[in-house]
């Protein structure tokens, strides 16, 4: 997602507001980063690795952002055995997907895909303003896309569809925001209630950042302490923490990918208080940027179909690590 419309607002001045790291973060991250040195050191993902399958495509240079795209690179169905198994539309944000007895059974993980591939076409109602406590913003925006137009939107209903088969073996009952099942949406505070609503263990948000080339990598956001209106987060920010240091790392782990060069000081971390998604959640939610669709290097990956299955795989181990304790 990049930083404009809603909860994509410039963060405010989050150096300012970032917390120390706990020594059990440090250890983390710094674990992750040392796998991610071993794995870049051996041929991983940076230059060379699957990236190089979307490296074919010639740059769309007249779209922008907020235009309609579709996926271009042509692999965004199964791969390495994680694709989806049904149609996209066949399970309402509403239904529980079936549970399968595992370490998770009885946990409910609820995956918010950012955005909706037909925002475009309902711009009206996607510049409603609404209410995310601390202020009013737009109930949604279209996301971002790659210069090859691979849009957000695509991206992060495929990278929930594989999450969601990963969490079902574990045995979590699994819910989508949303699942190209609505005309669009919904708008950030709907997609607060549904998690609040489900009474999920956890919540976690799939991004791609639009930030400029040479910006590369990934970064989880955090909520801050609100307490304005109807927002109060005060007794989800420490969970929230812990849930995302455990994405990170897990990110990192499995991908091979570096936390982010331009926010989070290296830490692949990032604390923020405007974000309505974040806001309005009375359970633990975060939000992860998988990478930034604007650069070259980063598009690659998030252009893979293998890359994405470790993205999926990656962050679903961080939620079954957190769930298990």
């Amino acid at each position: 997602m990049s930083y404009t419309g809603p909860d994509f607002d410039p963060p405010r001045n989050p150096r300012s507001r970032r917390r120390p790291l706990t020594v059990a973060v440090a250890a983390l991250v710094c674990g992750g980063l040392l796998g991610w040195g071993v794995y870049a050191a051996t041929g991983g993902t940076d230059d060379d690795g699957a990236g190089a399958e979307a490296k074919g495509s010639p740059p769309a240079a007249s779209r922008t952002p907020s235009q309609p795209a579709s996926p271009s690179a042509g692999d965004t169905g199964s791969a390495e055995g994680g694709g989806d198994e049904e149609s996209p539309a066949s399970r309402p944000p509403s239904a529980s997907a079936p549970a399968a007895a595992g370490p998770l059974k009885g946990k409910v993980v609820v995956i918010d895909p950012g955005h909706n591939p037909a925002n475009f076409r309902h711009t009206a109602e996607i510049n409603r303003q609404v209410d995310v406590g601390t202020h009013r913003k737009e109930c949604d925006t279209t996301g971002t896309s790659t210069n090859d137009g691979y849009a957000e939107a695509e991206f992060t209903l495929d990278v929930a569809h594989r999450m969601r088969a990963v969490l079902q073996k574990q045995g979590a009952t699994v819910k989508l925001t949303q699942d190209r099942d609505r005309p669009y949406g919904p708008c950030v505070d709907e997609r607060a209630r549904i998690g609040n609503e489900a009474k999920a263990d956890a919540v976690v948000s799939i991004h791609a950042d639009g930030s400029g080339a040479g910006n590369r990598g990934f970064h989880v956001i955090l909520p801050g302490s609100v307490n304005d209106g109807e927002a109060d987060t005060r007794a989800i920010v420490g969970p929230s923490r812990e849930l995302g240091e455990r994405v990170a790392g897990s990110f990192v782990r499995v991908t091979g990918t570096a936390p982010s060069n331009y926010i989070g000081g290296g830490t692949g971390l990032v604390t923020r208080e405007d974000l309505g998604g974040l806001n309005l959640s009375t359970v633990p939610k975060v939000f992860v940027e998988c990478g930034n669709m604007r650069d070259g290097k980063d598009a690659a990956l998030l252009t893979s179909g293998a890359w994405r299955q470790k993205a999926a795989q990656g962050i679903s181990e961080g939620i079954v690590s957190f769930l298990r304790g």
